[in-house]
């Protein structure tokens, strides 16, 4: 298939890397040029805009942050587009801000699928993705030689929005995850017993988790270096804060997270991992110092 990908990030170059590697003709474009570089040498074309992307591809697929970014993206890619052709976003934006893109598109012939993905650039280096879509049914089989590349779990949720409403689901229960195991790393020094023992024994018990294993590893080691951004998981929370908030969903746990989250960011950890929330416990004026 001709494959454009537009966000080669630390998700989207490993990403567009495997597409190559099946066999797929793959254009790129990139703000930063240095940042395709490796996908040129391995046989990726460089595009001179967006909408040359659309022109040179029958779906094209981005990665980028947040929603303003999407569709921004979306203006420019518009014109290049031919009928028939689709706009497959894996980033995690509003799922209002997908309904905008796909009805906009709607009046050219193009469709907009939104794929959010879990897994990290880890998974996306391994294609190991968790892939959450949202669009036209219809549109699987056109799809699939796609993610079957990127991801072991691919589920179609439901109509366009529906994959970004999966997403949010997803960080909910992974930050809150992440929260508590700061919380418990926090009680345990506070009583004087090594997290890092406390954390082996949950593991074998049913708090274990993939979370408990890498982000309460962190912990454990005080490793806060970026792993996963934590200014990303912010700009998610606000996102499924504001669905719930225009839904009328109560969710008291997180709200709480997403407060530690804004807690997290003021005290300038934004660029660091996430388990940097044991951090923003630390500095509440208990005892432990947060370096």
């Amino acid at each position: 298939m001709n494959i454009g990908f537009i966000g080669l990030g630390a998700m989207g170059a490993p990403m567009a890397g495997h597409l190559l590697q099946a066999g797929h003709a793959v254009s790129v474009w990139s703000r930063r040029g240095a940042s395709a570089d490796f996908l040129l040498s391995r046989g990726a074309a460089r595009c001179a805009s967006p909408a040359a992307v659309a022109a040179a591809s029958e779906i094209v697929c981005t990665n980028v942050t947040g929603s303003a970014d999407v569709e921004a993206l979306a203006d420019e890619l518009a014109p290049g587009f031919a009928p028939g052709a689709i706009h497959v976003d894996f980033s995690t934006i509003a799922p209002s801000a997908a309904r905008r893109i796909a009805a906009r598109y709607a009046t050219r012939g193009v469709d907009f699928v939104d794929a959010p993905v879990s897994g990290g650039s880890g998974g996306a280096q391994a294609a190991t993705l968790a892939i959450m879509w949202g669009g036209k049914s219809a549109l699987a089989i056109r799809l699939q030689p796609i993610f079957e590349v990127l991801g072991k779990t691919i589920v179609h949720v439901g109509e366009t929005g529906a994959g970004q409403v999966a997403k949010a689901c997803n960080q909910m229960v992974m930050v809150a995850a992440i929260e508590a195991a700061a919380e418990a790393a926090r009680l345990a020094d506070a009583a004087g017993i090594d997290f890092s023992k406390v954390r082996a024994a949950m593991m074998r018990g049913s708090a274990g988790s993939r979370v408990l294993e890498v982000f309460g590893g962190r912990m454990a080691t005080r490793e806060f270096a970026a792993g996963v951004e934590a200014r990303l998981h912010h700009k998610d929370y606000a996102l499924l804060l504001d669905e719930a908030t225009r839904l009328g969903v109560p969710l008291p746990v997180s709200a709480a997270v997403g407060q530690q989250l804004n807690a997290l960011m003021g005290q300038g950890w934004g660029q660091d991992d996430t388990s940097s929330l044991l951090r923003v416990l630390e500095s509440a004026g208990q005892r432990g110092p947060a370096p």
